[in-house]
């Protein structure tokens, strides 16, 4: 399995806009330079564990989203870290792989949940439901860049 990067996204602080970055640089134990889980400022920063460091969705399950839904939503807006083509991120949760230069471990899926959906549109907790992407902890740091490849370490 292999894939790439299409996408970068850092949100500085809770509830704000997420910006779009080129690249990015992943911290092992910490999260994406620039982003409110690296800083801890994150909605929920205080819950403790590795699951807060990067969060990565699928731009096909953006696209479905779009085409099935009606909900159309740039990739950004998802307020997910990274994403991917080409990559079935649901098959990555206890697994080990690369993004660029980092290593990252697969935790959990990244579920939606109400405080996604009024932060975006009506109907995001339903329509992203086991496909709203993954949570990593980042093992090993490095530079992450659009076009970057994604795949098993």
């Amino acid at each position: 399995m292999s894939g790439r990067v299409v996408g970068i996204y850092v949100t500085p602080e809770a509830r704000a806009d997420p910006e779009e970055r080129h690249e990015v640089r992943a911290v092992a134990g910490r999260g994406l330079e620039g982003d409110r889980y690296f800083e801890g400022t994150g909605t929920w920063s205080k819950k403790t564990g590795p699951h807060r460091q990067v969060t990565l969705i699928e731009a096909e399950a953006v696209e479905a989203v779009r085409r099935d839904q009606g909900l159309d939503l740039a990739p950004g807006r998802i307020r997910r870290n990274i994403v991917t083509e080409g990559v079935a991120l649901n098959h990555l949760v206890e697994r080990e792989f690369t993004v660029g230069e980092a290593r990252f471990r697969g935790i959990k899926l990244c579920e939606p949940c109400g405080h996604l959906e009024r932060l975006t549109a009506p109907g995001v907790e339903e329509a992203f439901l086991h496909r709203g992407g993954l949570n990593a902890e980042i093992l090993e740091g490095g530079t992450i860049r659009v076009g970057d490849p994604v795949g098993i370490s």
